[in-house]
């Protein structure tokens, strides 16, 4: 029987921008993971505040290469990757000069207000995912999402990849964390997205206002089961999951959750019918 796959994606990875809880999760998950038997791929935005030389990141030229059109716009897609040696694992990195130049990770480092273009980004990070997925051939059994900023994964592998084969089978677990952003994003956002296919009822959340509440509400909307990823988490959301009734995991510490996530990345799969 072939190892179930499972792909991460986090807006961020410990030890490649500052420690965050997302990113000490994000770190360990995986491996923890791997150890448990299952085949993994974990993927983070190339912020400019990465320092390269020391975290040894390299390109993967036969993954670079490609254009993705953002809000009917052409941008380069810029693959590297890294090693964590003590994990033998390695991350995998989303680039491009425009979107992660920049030398900090969502917010400008001088005013510490969140980047005007976050939701252009995210759709560039979650896309450029998608794609490189598609050219390592490698199918994701579960894609474990981490982060707000990997909110759009739902969406876009279930209506945008929606006749991809690679995806067909693919169940998306969604982490929600309390990693609230202050203001709304870009007023523009739904319209945007609008350039990539996605009608009214796809985006309605977003539709009404790009708030937290609003963007985890429509990954949610899209997933396939979810995780409460922090001890408590905003009450309105809590109904809103319970609402859908779909597959959720509750809090778990730092003893319990790897063998909880496994066990429920397992459920899922045998719900599928992946595993035997």
């Amino acid at each position: 029987m072939k190892k179930a796959r499972v792909l991460f994606i986090s807006q961020d990875i410990t030890p490649y921008i500052d420690e965050t809880y997302v990113g000490k999760i994000a770190r360990r998950l995986p491996q923890g993971i791997q150890e448990r038997g299952k085949e993994i791929r974990t993927f983070m935005p190339k912020y400019g505040s990465i320092n390269e030389r020391r975290h040894q990141l390299h390109e993967v030229i036969r993954l670079s290469g490609m254009n993705l059109v953002i809000n009917d716009v052409d941008h380069p897609l810029i693959i590297k990757v890294a090693s964590i040696p003590t994990a033998r694992m390695q991350v995998y990195f989303i680039d491009n000069e425009e979107y992660f130049g920049r030398k900090s990770a969502l917010t400008d480092k001088t005013s510490g207000k969140y980047f005007d273009d976050n939701d252009e980004r995210a759709m560039f990070f979650v896309r450029g995912v998608a794609e490189t997925v598609k050219k390592l051939g490698w199918q994701p059994d579960i894609i474990h999402c981490h982060g707000w900023f990997t909110s759009l994964m739902p969406l876009y592998i279930k209506k945008y990849y929606q006749e991809d084969p690679l995806f067909a089978e693919t169940k998306i677990i969604v982490s929600v964390y309390d990693d609230a952003f202050p203001k709304a994003l870009n007023k523009k956002f739904a319209e945007k997205l609008s350039f990539d296919g996605f009608n009214k009822k796809d985006i309605k959340h977003l539709s009404e206002e790009a708030s937290h509440f609003n963007l985890l509400r429509q990954s949610i909307e899209f997933a396939d089961g979810v995780i409460q990823g922090v001890e408590k988490i905003d009450a309105e959301l809590e109904k809103f999951i319970k609402k859908t009734g779909k597959p959720f995991l509750g809090y778990k510490n730092e003893l319990e959750y790897m063998d909880a996530f496994n066990e429920f990345y397992d459920e899922m799969l045998e719900e599928a019918n992946v595993l035997n």
